[in-house]
């Protein structure tokens, strides 16, 4: 049998795996949900959303404490690897003037205030009112390459790598969604139409940012750089293709290359919601080898395949708007089959939903997706 690395890296390099290798992310509830059912003892205060906005520093915790974690119980061949926040967050009052005590803001001065149903956000936007380049030079940009917020890459891809794990760097909202969650999404796309100086700055900033973290985890040694931006909506594109490659593809090529130029090797995953198959030729083109999720309610995961298959791996496919929440745990094992069988069988697929669990997805369909894998024989 294979370690799940060697899975992870024969799928990804479009060989036969001896079974398909696994992807998951789960929101708060599901997490309950899991450790409810299965007793893991998890901590209440891993359980709360801020504890686990991206869930790969708990994991770490969680496994050191021999407390089973969601992934092991299901055995999911990667594990992740971020940059850490700073010890220090800067002071961006100037930018949100009052903002509730209960509202977090993060190291680029988003600020994040809870929702009204689970774990979701209302968001602020500290350049809403921000005018000119000289108030963007004046920012307080987040420095990620502070010893401190990257020094423990090494050591834990190592140890994942020992453990036998294939190891993904997350770097997801790279450019485009970095920069509306910094200067709102509608204001974005008037500065992109009316081609504003400001922009280009802030594009440019971000991508300066991006590129040393690119390279950084490259240096490391992480098998798949996770990249990504939401570009589509279920009904298309979010932009016209001409307004996504004057603003977008090149910076994304800059990070692509920066992380290839230390490890030719390393496999390049785009995450976007939505249809974007428009694009999809131009993401291969600039070094994208693995596209995630892979929307079926909108994307013919099939006729993807067809066409670009030779060069795309795919990631996700099972969909989270329909098949996990609402399909009977039958229904759940046959997509999870049909899918191996018309795309997996000869690498190139790594299978799980195509978003985080959502609240409504039943228990019996979370299990019934990981047992067709497990069962289904290459």
């Amino acid at each position: 049998m294979m370690t799940p690395r060697e899975r992870v890296l024969k799928a990804l390099n479009h060989e036969q795996p001896d079974i398909i290798p696994k992807s998951t992310r789960y929101t708060p509830v599901i997490l309950k949900k899991f450790n409810d059912e299965i007793g893991a003892g998890i901590p209440d205060r891993f359980l709360q959303y801020d504890s686990i906005r991206s869930g790969f520093i708990t994991n770490e915790i969680l496994e050191e404490q021999n407390i089973t974690t969601f992934e092991d119980y299901f055995n999911i061949e990667f594990r992740y690897v971020e940059f850490k926040p700073p010890q220090k967050i800067n002071d961006f009052s100037t930018y949100h003037g009052d903002l509730p005590k209960r509202a977090k803001v993060d190291e680029w001065g988003i600020a994040e205030i809870p929702g009204k149903f689970e774990h979701y956000v209302e968001m602020r936007f500290p350049l809403a009112r921000v005018k000119n380049i000289e108030e963007l030079k004046k920012f307080p940009w987040p420095d990620p390459m502070q010893e401190y917020c990257h020094r423990h890459l090494d050591e834990l891809t190592q140890k994942w790598h020992k453990k036998g794990y294939a190891v993904a760097g997350f770097m997801q909202m790279t450019i485009f969604e970095q920069a509306w969650y910094m200067r709102g999404l509608e204001d974005l796309f008037v500065d992109m139409m009316d081609d504003s100086p400001t922009i280009k700055y802030l594009l440019d900033k971000i991508t300066e940012i991006k590129v040393a973290m690119a390279r950084r985890y490259a240096e490391a040694d992480v098998d798949v750089l996770r990249l990504g931006d939401d570009i589509g909506s279920q009904r298309g594109m979010l932009m016209s293709k001409e307004l996504w490659r004057k603003w977008l593809k090149p910076r994304l090529l800059e990070v692509i290359t920066a992380a290839r130029s230390i490890k030719p090797d390393i496999h390049i995953f785009y995450h976007t919601d939505g249809k974007v198959d428009p694009v999809i030729p131009e993401l291969i083109e600039i070094g994208i080898d693995i596209l995630n999720p892979v929307q079926p309610e909108c994307m013919d995961v099939y006729e993807l395949h067809r066409e670009y298959g030779k060069y795309l791996s795919f990631w996700g496919t099972i969909g989270t708007q329909t098949t996990m929440p609402f399909g009977t745990v039958k229904e759940v094992k046959e997509v999870a089959r049909e899918r191996i069988e018309k795309i997996g069988r000869f690498g190139g697929l790594v299978l799980g939903p195509t978003h985080s669990l959502q609240p409504d997805v039943p228990w019996e369909n979370i299990v019934a997706l990981f047992e067709a894998i497990n069962e289904y024989k290459l």
